[in-house]
C-alpha cells in the first residue's frame, strides 16, 4: 500500500513485518525514440517482435484515455502505432491488452509521481516496456513537441549485475510509522520482493487476465507477498539451526544482522523518491541469512512480555483473558510495562511530545555466541536533535551471566532540533565484541507542539 506513510498494517510486535526490495537481476527493455534518445525500462514480453523500424508514437491521453482502459482508446488513433500509457487506474498488463484490442502494435508504460522510478517487469500481451517517472515525462514532452514522434522497443533479455545498484525499496512497499503503537518501529526488515521467480498455478494466465491464453509453471511476481516468504524461509532455516530459539529470538537475529547499504556502498534508496530510505521504509534493513546464523546477541520476548505490552496499551484483563490460555483474573496486568517502548524489541521508536523531552527504554540481551566470556561495547549513532545515553555502555557476559540488561535514554536537544529538517530523525545503536555487530535502528519523531515551542 506504499508509498504513503502509516500504510503498514501488520504492525503487532509478535509479527515480523516485511517490506519489499529489488534484487540485482533486471529484465531491460529500452524505449528508443526517433530523436535517438534511449530510456531504460523493463519487460518480460516474449513473442513476435516489433518491425525493425521505428513506429509512430502516440500518447494515450490524446487517443481517449491516458490510462489505456479496455475499450477506452480510439482504434483510429492508435492502429499500427506504439501507445504511451500512464501507469495507474487499472492493471499494468491490461493496458497492453487494451492497446492490442484497439489495433496498437506496442506500448510504453510511463510511471507517474505515485510510483516514481519503481520498475516492475510484466509478461505483456504486446511488445511493451515500463519506464520511470523521469523518462515518462521526457517521452510525453517528445510526443507533444515533435511533429512526427516515433519509437521502438529494444528487448535485452535477462541481465545480472551491479548496475543499477540493489537493493532498493519498492514504491509499493508499505511504510511506517506504526499508527497503533508508535513505540514499536515498523516495518521490521526488507527482503527481495520485486521481479521474483515464483511457482505459478496452471489454472491462471501469467497476467491473471481472462483474455490471456498462456499457461506457465513459473512466473515473475512482485509484491510483499514475495518478500514475506523469503523471510519465512529464513526463519525456518534458523529454527533448524537453533531448535530451542523462540520466534522472537529468530526475529531478533534477522533484524540485528540486517544491512542498510546497497551493493554500491550507499544507503539503500527508496524507489518512490529516489532518496535514501529510512527505518520507516526499510526497518532494520535488508535480511542477511549468513549473518543471522551468528547474531551474537538476541532480544528475546515471551508470552508474558506480550501480555505486559498489551496491558500497557490499554487492554484490560477481561479482554486479554479471551485469548490467554490458563488462569485468568484481575492480576493479569499486574506486571504491565511502564511504556509500550519497554517491550524487549530489537529496534527503537521514540516520540517526543510537547511536555516530554526525555524518553527511557529498557532492554535485555542474551549472549548466543560461541564465546561465553565476552564483552560487548555500545556505539551510538544519535539522530540529529537527540542526545542518547546507554547505561551500562559495556556488557560483560560470562557463564553465570548469559543475559544482561541496559537502559537507553533519549533526550530531545532543543538546540540541536533547529538543525532537524523535518519532524523525524534516525540513528542506531550497535553492540560489538569485535566479532559480532548487533545493530538496532532508532527512529525519532517530534509532536508538532514541541517543535513549535522551541
Amino acid at each position: 500500500s506504499g508509498p504513503g506513510t502509516y500504510t503498514a498494517v501488520n504492525i503487532a510486535p509478535w509479527i515480523i513485518t516485511v517490506g519489499a526490495s529489488t534484487i540485482d537481476r533486471e529484465f531491460p527493455a529500452d524505449a528508443v525514440l526517433g530523436d535517438g534518445r534511449i530510456f531504460g525500462g523493463v519487460s518480460l514480453y516474449y513473442g513476435p517482435p516489433l518491425p525493425d523500424f521505428k513506429l509512430r508514437l502516440v500518447y494515450a491521453g490524446d487517443a481517449g484515455n491516458r490510462y489505456c482502459y479496455m475499450g477506452g482508446i480510439s482504434p483510429s488513433k492508435v492502429q499500427g502505432k506504439i501507445v504511451l500509457c500512464d501507469r495507474g487506474g487499472n492493471a499494468r498488463v491490461e493496458k497492453g491488452a487494451a492497446v492490442k484490442l484497439a489495433g496498437g502494435l506496442g506500448m510504453i508504460q510511463a510511471n507517474t509521481a505515485e510510483s516514481g522510478e519503481e520498475l516492475i517487469a510484466d509478461a505483456h500481451l504486446v511488445p511493451a516496456t515500463m519506464v520511470g517517472e523521469i523518462a515518462g515525462n521526457k517521452i510525453r514532452e517528445y510526443v507533444k513537441k515533435s511533429p512526427f514522434p516515433t519509437a521502438t522497443i529494444l528487448f535485452r533479455g535477462t541481465v545480472v549485475g551491479p548496475s543499477p545498484p540493489a537493493p532498493k525499496v519498492a514504491a509499493f512497499s508499505s511504510r511506517g510509522p506504526n499508527h497503533l503503537t508508535p513505540e514499536i518501529l515498523k516495518p521490521d526488515v526488507i527482503a527481495p520482493g520485486v521481479n521474483i521467480l515464483a511457482g505459478w498455478s496452471g489454472f491462471a494466465a501469467p497476467t491473471d487476465l481472462d483474455i490471456d491464453p498462456r499457461r506457465v509453471d513459473f512466473n515473475i511476481i512482485s509484491g510483499t507477498s514475495m518478500s514475506c516468504p523469503h523471510v519465512s524461509g529464513l526463519a525456518a532455516l534458523l529454527k533448524k539451526a537453533y531448535p530451542k530459539w523462540s520466534p522472537a529470538a529468530i526475529k531478533s537475529a534477522l533484524m540485528t544482522t540486517a544491512y542498510t547499504l546497497d551493493n554500491s556502498g550507499s544507503t539503500i534508496k527508496d524507489l518512490a523518491t529516489g532518496e535514501e530510505s529510512s527505518p520507516f521504509v526499510h526497518g532494520a534493513g535488508h535480511v542477511d541469512p549468513n549473518r543471522a546464523l551468528n547474531p551474537g546477541l538476541v532480544y528475546d520476548i515471551d508470552n508474558d512480555d506480550y501480555i505486559a505490552f498489551l496491558c500497557s496499551i490499554g487492554y484490560d484483563s477481561n479482554r486479554i483473558a479471551v485469548f490467554v490460555r490458563g488462569p485468568t483474573g484481575s492480576d493479569i496486568c499486574e506486571g504491565k510495562l511502564a511504556t509500550p517502548g519497554d517491550l524487549n524489541y530489537p529496534s527503537f521508536s521514540v516520540v517526543f511530545y510537547s511536555n516530554d523531552h526525555v524518553v527511557k527504554y529498557k532492554r535485555t540481551v542474551k549472549n548466543v555466541g560461541t564465546s561465553v566470556d565476552v564483552v560487548y561495547t555500545a556505539k551510538v549513532n544519535a539522530p540529529a536533535g537527540v542526545e542518547i545515553n546507554v547505561s551500562p555502555s559495556k556488557l560483560e557476559f560470562s557463564g553465570e551471566n548469559k543475559t544482561l540488561s541496559y537502559e537507553i535514554t533519549f533526550a530531545s536537544d532543543g538546540l540541536g532540533l533547529h538543525a532537524v529538517d523535518s519532524l523525524q530523525a534516525f540513528g542506531s545503536i550497535e553492540w560489538s565484541d569485535g566479532v559480532h555487530l548487533v545493530r538496532s535502528p532508532i527512529a525519532v519523531r517530534w509532536a508538532q507542539g514541541l517543535k513549535d515551542s522551541i
